[in-house]
C-alpha cells in the first residue's frame, strides 16, 4: 500500500493522526517502506508493536493511578482514626467534666439545704427573741407601773390599793388646800402641781 493509505490505516487504529510523526516513523524507518510503497506485513507489525504499548502505559497509567487512590485512602483513613481519637478523648473530658458538675451539683444541693435549716433556725431564734423583748417591755411596763403608782401613794399619803381616780382626788383636794387664795403657800402649791402634772402625764401615755 501507499504510504497516504498506510497513514489513513494508522489514523482508524488510533495510533497517530499527526503526519508529521508518520514521516518521523518513516525516516527512522520503524515503519519499512520503498519510496511511496509500504510494506504491508512491516506496517502491521508496527501497530501491533503500538498497540501493546498503548496497552501497557494504559495498564501503567491506571496502576500509578490506583497508587494514587490508595495512598488517598490511606490518609483518609488516617484522618479518620485520628479524628476518632480526637473525638473519644473530647468525650472522655466532657464525661469527666458532667461528672464533677454532678458531684458539684450535689455538694452546692447539701449546702443549699443546710443554709435553709440554718435560716430557718435563725428565724425561730429571731421569733423567740422579739417575743421575749416583748414580754420584757410588758413586764417592765407593769413593774414600772405599779411603782409609779406606789410612789404617788406614798406621797399623798393614801391607801395603797387606792387607783389613779383616787390619787386625782387627793392630788385635788391638797391643791385645793396649798393654793394661795385659801391662804396656802405658793412655793407648796408649785410643788404639788408639778407632781399633779408629772402624773397627769404619766396617766395620759
Amino acid at each position: 500500500m501507499n504510504t497516504d493509505q498506510a497513514f489513513t490505516l494508522l489514523k482508524e487504529a488510533g495510533i497517530t493522526d499527526n503526519i508529521e510523526t508518520f514521516k518521523r516513523w518513516l525516516r527512522e524507518g520503524r515503519i519499512k517502506a520503498t519510496g511511496f510503497t509500504v510494506d504491508d506485513k512491516a506496517l502491521m507489525r508496527f501497530m501491533k508493536e503500538q498497540t501493546k504499548l498503548d496497552k501497557d502505559e494504559v495498564i501503567r497509567q491506571l496502576k500509578i493511578k490506583i497508587k494514587a487512590k490508595d495512598e488517598e485512602i490511606k490518609g483518609i483513613e488516617e484522618l479518620h482514626a485520628s479524628s476518632t481519637r480526637i473525638l473519644i478523648q473530647q468525650r472522655d473530658k466532657l464525661y469527666n467534666e458532667i461528672g464533677l458538675l454532678q458531684i458539684e451539683r450535689n455538694h452546692l444541693k447539701k449546702e443549699t439545704i443546710n443554709l435553709l435549716k440554718e435560716n430557718i433556725e435563725l428565724r425561730d431564734e429571731l421569733i423567740a427573741l422579739k417575743e421575749k423583748f416583748h414580754k420584757g417591755e410588758k413586764d417592765g411596763d407593769a413593774t414600772h407601773s405599779t411603782s409609779m403608782l406606789s410612789d404617788f401613794r406614798q406621797k399623798l399619803s393614801i391607801s395603797k390599793k387606792a387607783d389613779e381616780k383616787e390619787i386625782f382626788t387627793a392630788f385635788k383636794e391638797l391643791l385645793k388646800i396649798a393654793h394661795p387664795d385659801h391662804g396656802g403657800n405658793e412655793k407648796i402649791f408649785h410643788y404639788i402641781k408639778q407632781e399633779y402634772d408629772q402624773f397627769r402625764n404619766w396617766t395620759n401615755r
